[in-house]
Parts: C-alpha cells; structure tokens; sequence
C-alpha cells in the first residue's frame, strides 16, 4: 500500500467547526457546562427599526403651588391742595410751632414705610413779598441765602459770587436730605419753574416730597416794603424779577401748594382762605 494512503488513513475525522472556541487556542472545544459565562454575541438592529430608548428615571410627584396671593392695591398718590392764607397785620403776632408750619408733620410707625422720608419747603416769591416774616412767625429757621451770604462774606447784601451761594445752599439741603431730617425750609425767590426744578429733582430722588408756599404780592407792596428795608433792591431789578415769576403747579411735581396773600384794606373784601 502507499506510504500516502496510510497516513490518510490513519488520520481521524475533522471536528465541528461550531463545538470550537475560538480562544487563542487551537482545536480547544466549547463549554458545555451552563454554570460558565458565555461569550458575548453582537446583536444588529434592524435598519428600518431604531433601538428603544432607556427607560427613564422615574420623576418626583410635582407638588401643586399655593395660588399666586391677590395683586395689591395700587398706592394712590397723597391727594393735591391748594391753600391760601393771609398775612397778619402785624409780623409779632406768636409764631406757630415748627411742625405746624406746613400742616401735618410726616407719618410715623406703620404708615412710615409707606410715606415719604419727609418734606421740602420752597418759599417762592418777590423781596418784600414776606416771605422771612412768615418763616419767622412759625418758629423756623430756613436755609436762606441771606444767611449763605453772612456766613461766607460777612455781608449779607454781597451778590458777586450767587453761583456759590446756590451752590453752597444746594449742599447743606442735601446733607439735611442725606440725615433724613423731616421738615427741611428753602428761603429764596425761586422765581420760574427753570430755578424750583433742580431742588425738586434732588428732594424727590432722595425720597421727599415737595411743597411750595407762593407769595402772591402785588408788586407795588414789595416795592413799598422794599424801600423800608435795610439792604434795598434797585426797582428795575424788582421789575425784571417780576417778570420772570410764575405761579408752582403741580405738575413740577409739588404735593401741596399754599397761597400767601396780603389782607386787603378796610372796605375792601377779605382774602379769601380755604383749600381747594
């Protein structure tokens, strides 16, 4: 027999392909026993179906909100008045107290939050109109450029230098803002609604509200009374200043205006008093 044959001959049958693991070694047979891990088998999705999605995480219950409290009611501004009053015969007469210059002092304890910090006095009118004696007479000492002029140039009728002296008294009324003093007092002719502007403007962004006491003199009274004073306006410069006054309004952003008059002589008819 040939030497070929023999060998074929002795050579056993080929093992199943499937009954082998691939591990590296050859001919090495697959486990049979189920305790063993398996190897892992790829797994191809179908190309018209997509994999599912994870199951989500399971979300907290939501709690239901409390509704939304009702909307609060609307602050409504402090309501606008007009007052007129009329100067005394005599300027000796008892001055008021301080607090009762302009009417109700500000609000205190719960209704504080709710109210302005306090309040600034503008005295508006003409030299001679009155307005010293009125302040004088409630017990008040303003801040006046009369007295700005004092302090800094020892002369009280000193004019050369007015930027400075608004300036100066610009200041001091922000200091007295800035310390929340209540009641605060400006003692200037203010004449147009240009001049009450920046002294609105500074009060209100400092939390206060503004008042205006208007001088509403004749020009021929502050004339006569000017010629009785001490330091004396030349009466073309009273005519000028004349022209330039303009009655407050409201809507400069005054909370409250008050009409001084001069009480008429006897057979004419009284001021008129009240508040519209």
């Amino acid at each position: 027999m040939p030497q070929w044959k023999r060998g074929r001959g002795r050579r056993g049958k080929k093992k199943d392909v499937s009954s082998v693991e691939a591990t590296g070694r050859i001919g090495q047979p697959k486990s049979t026993d189920p305790s063993k891990l398996q190897p892992l088998q790829p797994m191809y999705y179908d190309a018209h179906q997509p994999p599912a999605k994870p199951e989500a995480a399971p979300q907290p219950p939501v709690r239901e909100q409390a509704p939304p409290p009702p909307a609060l009611r609307a602050r409504t501004p402090p309501p606008r008045k007009v007052e007129v009053e009329t100067q005394p015969e005599s300027p000796a007469m008892p001055p008021a107290r301080p607090a009762e210059a302009m009417g109700q002092k500000p609000a205190e304890g719960k209704d504080a939050k709710k109210a302005p910090r306090g309040v600034v006095v503008l005295a508006i009118g003409l030299p001679g109109s009155g307005k010293t004696t009125w302040f004088k007479r409630r017990g008040v000492t303003p801040l006046s450029t009369d007295m700005l002029r004092t302090l800094l140039f020892d002369d009280s009728s000193e004019q050369r230098y007015q930027n400075l002296v608004f300036a100066t008294l610009r200041s001091l009324l922000r200091a007295r803002l800035i310390a929340r003093m209540p009641w605060n007092y400006v003692d200037a002719t203010n004449l147009s609604a240009r001049e009450r502007r920046q002294w609105i403007k500074m009060a209100k962004a400092l939390g206060y509200e503004v008042q205006a006491v208007f001088f509403d003199v004749p020009l021929e009274v502050c004339l006569e009374r000017n010629k009785k004073r001490e330091r004396m306006v030349p009466e073309d410069v009273m005519q000028r200043m004349a022209a330039k006054l303009k009655t407050p309004t409201f809507e400069e952003g005054f909370s409250k205006v008050v009409v001084v008059r001069v009480k008429k002589k006897a057979g004419e008819d009284q001021a008129e008093e009240g508040s519209d």
